[in-house]
Parts: structure tokens; C-alpha cells; sequence
């Protein structure tokens, strides 16, 4: 595997979440490395040093889903920016073969990349961080992203999504450099017609130096990626009797097995 391999960048895994994909229970697959320096970063250790996150090896997730699948109403692939992996299609199609569908979290700066996916996995489902008005990428982008670049990346995200509606979600999360009026233009002026956004209210990161050994989403805090699931002796753990390898699962392949 090379080092930029999506297997490589698997490094924190929640058996089991409420808020990640609304309405449904998921587990939440957490990819590091991220293209972006969001000030406001709640993953910021998981996006920038992802070397600080011990990895998980495809075979124990596979085992993990194999074991699990059957309970659980979605998969999500978060980040960090998952679309930085150039084979995360593979990732995403054998997550689906699992039964649950699979959503990307994405910050839409690499649109071939979801589009990919899509042509890969058509049922995949994305939720798109639509950062800002353009003329403030740079700012709420720690200077990743340029206005020009942002309008290029996004205009080719929106297009895409135009085309398959019904597998995209739009969200912005108003941190204190955006106001209403940024969200109004976002709603009316950048997304395409057709499609609602959802706005996220602002809860401050730990301050640097404070910030624990684990992954954040939006609205929870995550268990060590090191604690997958609970002990072998519960039932359906990857370990015990019930998990046994999904047949000719990518996951195993992926670690010679």
C-alpha cells in the first residue's frame, strides 16, 4: 500500500453515532490529512498530524461491519478531507457492499474526487461543507484557499450535484467570521436551485494544548480511536464468534489476508 493510500489514512472508527447522519444510527470511519487549515478545526489534531492517531487495519474493520452491519442504518467517511485519498471509491464500494449506505463528508475542494465516487458507488451520499461566500475562503480557510479557487471548486461540486440531486447535502457552520447575511448569500446565490441548506451553530474548539488524543464530529466527542468497540466477550465484536471476515472483503485484500 503507498503511503497515501486510503488504508493508510483510516485512523479512528465510532461503533456507534446519532448525529452524524441525521435520522439514522451510523459508525463513522475517520480518514486523517486535510488540505485545508480551518482556524475553527474541531479535528484539527486528526487533520493536520494524523501521524498522533494510532492506524486501524482494513481487516479488523471488516470484521468490525461484517459484524455489525446488519444493525446499523448508515456508514459515514469523515475526516479530515477523505477525499484526499485517490483510492477512496474503493473504500466507499466496499463499505456498501456491507448493506448500510455510505456517506462522504467532504469540503468540496476536490470535486473529480466525488465524482469518482459517485461513478464508482452511484449511491453514495455526500454532505458538502460549503465554508463561506467565496470572497472568504481565505479567511475561514486559514489562507488554504483562494476566492477564485474556491468559486472554480465549488461551481464544479454544485454541477455535480445538479445531476444527482438526490445524493447531496449541503451545511455551513456559522463561525464568528461569517454573519447572517454570508449564510443568505450561501442560500440563495451559491447553492443550485432545488437544494435546502443546513446551518450549524458554532461551539468553540479546545484552545491548542487542551485539545485530547481523539476525534470531534459537529455535536460529540469521540472515543479513542484505539477503542474500537467494546471487549470480545460482547456479542457481534469483531473478535468474538460473530465476527467473522466479510467473504472476499477489499478489507482483507488490503492487508494480504
Amino acid at each position: 500500500m503507498s503511503a497515501n493510500s486510503v488504508w493508510n489514512r483510516i485512523r479512528g472508527l465510532e461503533p456507534l453515532s446519532l448525529c452524524d447522519w441525521p435520522g439514522r444510527m451510523s459508525a463513522v470511519i475517520f480518514l486523517g490529512g486535510c488540505n485545508l487549515r480551518c482556524p475553527h478545526c474541531h479535528n484539527s489534531g486528526l487533520a493536520w498530524r494524523p501521524d498522533r492517531y494510532p492506524p486501524i487495519e482494513p481487516a479488523d474493520l471488516g470484521k468490525f461491519f461484517s459484524a455489525r452491519g446488519p444493525w446499523l442504518d448508515g456508514i459515514v467517511v469523515t475526516g479530515g478531507e477523505p477525499t484526499l485519498a485517490e483510492d477512496l471509491p474503493e473504500l466507499v464500494a466496499a463499505l456498501a457492499a456491507f448493506g448500510p449506505p455510505v456517506k462522504v463528508d467532504t469540503n468540496g475542494m476536490r470535486p473529480e474526487m466525488v465524482a469518482a465516487v459517485l461513478a464508482h458507488a452511484p449511491a453514495t451520499r455526500f454532505s458538502v461543507d460549503v465554508k463561506a461566500p467565496y470572497e472568504k475562503y481565505p479567511l475561514v480557510t486559514g489562507g488554504a484557499v483562494t476566492a477564485e479557487s474556491a468559486r472554480e471548486k465549488m461551481l464544479e461540486i454544485f454541477d455535480v450535484a445538479s445531476g444527482h440531486p438526490e445524493s447531496f447535502m449541503f451545511r455551513t457552520t456559522l463561525v464568528p467570521e461569517l454573519c447572517e447575511a454570508d449564510v443568505q448569500e450561501i442560500r440563495e446565490v451559491m447553492l443550485p436551485s432545488g437544494f435546502t441548506l443546513t446551518v450549524q451553530a458554532y461551539v468553540p474548539p479546545k484552545a491548542r494544548g487542551e485539545e485530547k488524543v481523539y476525534a470531534h464530529s459537529d455535536k460529540k466527542t469521540r472515543r479513542l480511536p484505539g477503542n474500537l468497540v467494546h471487549g470480545a466477550h460482547r456479542p457481534g465484536h469483531f473478535e468474538g464468534s460473530q465476527g467473522q471476515r466479510h467473504p472476499g472483503s477489499p478489507f482483507g485484500q488490503a492487508v494480504g489476508a
